[in-house]
């Protein structure tokens, strides 16, 4: 991780296909990252993330590039009112969120051998030292292990509060009821 990027590579026993489909497919979203996407896939078109209920859309919220079983790329979605009252984000918290710049996710999927993809998560753009990127820098490794263990298993890691049906939500591994200074850091 840098001071404005994070990057996270694992190995899943899994063909890039099925990769892919865990990526894009909302059935399977749901399962490890507890949200899904609207979306067609297009490059340009955008992206509504859905996630308890709350449906972020914005018309910056973007699909990048698209190369199936190959490369994903997108804009970080839009923190909505809605989207913090559904998550359990509190406001102040929030409006700090929305005033950082919108970030980009890279997925790179490669074949490594007959039975194994590489996965390479890149998200960048970052503000350096800011708030967003202490939040998904705990939370990627997450997600990308509850992914690569629905894949292998056939159910994700079990979160905090949730069955092993359901993974966490995007911003859940983040101590989100921890009171917050405005600086940034948590208190305590």
């Amino acid at each position: 991780m840098s001071d404005s990027a994070i990057t996270y590579t694992l190995y899943i026993q899994a063909d890039p296909a099925r990769v892919w489909q865990a990526l894009t497919e909302p059935a399977l979203t749901r399962r490890y990252w507890g949200l899904s996407f609207e979306t067609d896939w297009a490059v340009g078109s955008t992206m509504d993330w859905v996630e308890r209920g709350a449906r972020t859309s914005d018309p910056a919220q973007v699909v990048l590039d698209c190369v199936p079983d190959r490369r994903l790329s997108y804009t970080w979605h839009t923190f909505t009112p809605q989207w913090a009252a559904a998550v359990g984000i509190g406001e102040e918290l929030r409006a700090e969120l929305a005033r950082e710049r919108r970030t980009k996710v890279t997925y790179e999927i490669e074949p490594v051998g007959d039975t194994l993809s590489r996965l390479t998560v890149l998200h960048e753009g970052f503000r350096p030292g800011g708030t967003l990127i202490g939040m998904c820098g705990r939370t990627w490794p997450l997600l990308a292990s509850s992914l690569k263990t629905l894949l292998e298993t056939g159910a994700p890691l079990p979160g905090p509060g949730h069955d092993a049906e359901q993974g966490d939500g995007g911003y859940e591994a983040y101590e989100a009821h921890e009171p917050h200074r405005t600086d940034g850091t948590r208190e305590g």
